[in-house]
């Protein structure tokens, strides 16, 4: 083999999807390989993996750019006739620093499919090839910029998962192209760069899906809005019902206040729960801020989709720290209302200012300093400084351990009602760093942590503590007694077991509560009464809740 197709993915579950419609289109010249590694992967171990072949081309992104050039040096030091191909969005915009690199030979900007075809042909003459970037025998730059539209037509035979061991896709996440370009004009977005929204054939859609199903798990679909237009998401989803296996999942990227009432109908009676997630970028409830970066948003629309949909799908919203003319009351503002609908992932991301993107370019406007290095992350600007951005760096590393986890749901949903959850994330992320500097924490010091912070800054919330126990109990596998909460034991914890008419063929844990805890997970209300609740666990699955009302009495009983 000559050429080698390869990218250093995030996580091994992941998969390139670029790089298999590149080698599918070239590989019956036989001499294309194609491979992947992952970002933790030593570099001389990709290097030798590279090392045997003449030109060696990279998927670049932002979380893998870093990990990329080293790779290259490291393929350059073994041997250095090796030329290296850099290709995808992070090299695709401001590349003038990048390909005066000695580890970096070539560049393809924009899309591939045409110009990397053309290399092949041609190599190793490659002058004149559109939108690729070389130096030539002088060192000198030369670059061919030419739009050429590559039909999504010719894609109307392609498989390009076909090429992968069938075993292997079970256990990573298979990416799905049915569309390219977004007709919105987010201006911190690459994808809004390219406002000609451009299907896929449908056959072609459907044969891959079909394929997907039959060998993989997870689908995750990489249309930036998918919902666009009703007729053909109702025909995808109708295929997907009528196809679909045992554990597969489906992930798409929707926009939540255009979603057609046809198709949140057909949700409601056809779709079965947990089959598909959205994702859904809400960023912010500011809308000057939203005005600021061309965006446009309803949220009283989309909240109303959310809470019509979540008893059927798996919500994942993302709020964007950063934005312009977004101060920290008004994060604030946005994190709380977003927060009360409960998603079962809440993801807080950070402003980055993406190579190409309009909010990159204009960043003097509004005073923002960004890290120079990949992922370009907002460091300060007119609206936050850094010190806000760093506590709210901490609220989001809690929300991560806490809410996404599901290491604390019901202390979460608590906190919200009673506190707020963005003022108390803040400071439990806060104390968080200073017990543990956010490094080599075990589960046990996730909760030994929030129940010193809980003691600490409430004192007097004896709920809030009990729920955190619970939250504790229901995250083993096996019978642990929360280190900060005294559980029932003895004659007590046998009578209980008798009353519930339970054998003792398993561990349990029980706990003792001021409150009624099926009403606070019914309704959201604390109602004060004493109660226990019980956790009986096999040692194998999730601990199992029991029903359990007032304790009983050894009269009583």
């Amino acid at each position: 083999m000559r050429f080698l197709l390869t990218t250093l993915n995030a996580k091994y579950i992941h998969s390139n999807l670029a790089i298999r419609l590149l080698y599918e289109l070239n590989h019956e010249r036989g001499d294309v390989d194609m491979r992947e590694f992952t970002i933790k992967e030593p570099r001389e171990k990709v290097a030798e993996a590279c090392a045997a072949y003449e030109v060696v081309a990279f998927s670049c992104y932002i979380w893998n750019i870093t990990q990329t050039l080293e790779a290259a040096r490291a393929i350059k030091a073994l041997n250095p006739a090796v030329k290296i191909l850099l290709g995808g969005p992070e090299v695709s915009y401001d590349w003038q620093e990048i390909i005066t690199l000695p580890e970096v030979d070539f560049i393809i900007t924009g899309e591939g499919e045409i110009p990397f075809t053309a290399f092949l042909k041609q190599w190793p003459e490659v002058g004149g090839i559109p939108n690729l970037v070389h130096k030539d025998a002088a060192g000198a730059v030369q670059y061919f910029p030419e739009t050429q539209i590559f039909e999504l037509s010719n894609y109307r035979d392609s498989l390009p998962y076909q090429f992968d061991a069938p075993a292997a896709l079970a256990n990573k996440i298979l990416y799905l192209e049915t569309s390219r370009g977004c007709p919105y004009k987010c201006e911190f977005c690459l994808a809004s760069l390219d406002n000609k929204v451009r299907y896929l054939p449908m056959e072609n859609i459907k044969a891959n899906l079909l394929f997907m199903m039959q060998h993989g798990r997870v689908i995750k679909f990489l249309d930036r809005t998918f919902n666009v237009k009703k007729d053909f998401t109702l025909e995808i989803f109708r295929f997907i019902l009528e196809n679909h296996q045992p554990g597969n999942i489906f992930q798409f990227e929707i926009t939540a206040d255009i979603l057609h009432p046809d198709i949140v109908q057909f949700i409601h009676d056809e779709v079965p729960p947990g089959l598909f997630r959205f994702e859904i970028g809400i960023q912010t409830l500011n809308q000057k801020a939203n005005l600021e970066v061309s965006r446009k948003q309803n949220f009283d629309k989309t909240r109303r989709i959310i809470e019509a949909l979540q008893h059927k799908i798996e919500m994942h919203l993302d709020l964007i720290v950063g934005l312009p003319l977004d101060r920290w009351e008004d994060i604030r503002y946005s994190f709380e209302e977003v927060f009360k609908l409960f998603p079962p992932e809440l993801q807080l991301g950070f402003l980055k200012f993406l190579k190409g993107t309009p909010v990159r370019y204009k960043h003097e406007q509004h005073g923002f300093v960004f890290d120079p290095n990949p992922p370009y992350q907002i460091i300060e600007s007119n609206y936050l400084s850094r010190e806000e951005l760093r506590r709210i760096e901490l609220l989001e590393h809690a929300l991560e351990i806490y809410w996404n986890k599901k290491r604390s749901p019901n202390l979460l949903r608590y906190a919200q009602w009673q506190y707020g959850a963005f003022d108390f994330l803040t400071a439990l992320g806060v104390y968080f760093e200073q017990q543990s500097a956010l490094i080599h924490y075990t589960l046990e010091d996730v909760y030994r942590i929030a129940a010193d912070f809980l003691k600490t800054n409430y004192p007097d919330d004896k709920i809030a503590l009990e729920l955190l126990a619970i939250d504790y109990c229901e995250n083993q596998r096996r019978k642990s007694s929360p280190p900060f909460f005294a559980e029932l034991e003895g004659a007590a914890l046998k009578w209980l077991l008798s009353d519930l008419k339970e054998t003792g063929a398993y561990r349990y844990t029980a706990l003792s509560l001021s409150f009624d805890f099926d009403t606070f997970e019914q309704e959201g209300v604390i109602f004060p009464a004493e109660t226990v609740v019980v956790f009986r666990y096999n040692g194998k699955s999730a601990a199992q809740r029991l029903s359990a009302g007032a304790p009983k009495s050894k009269a009583e009983a």
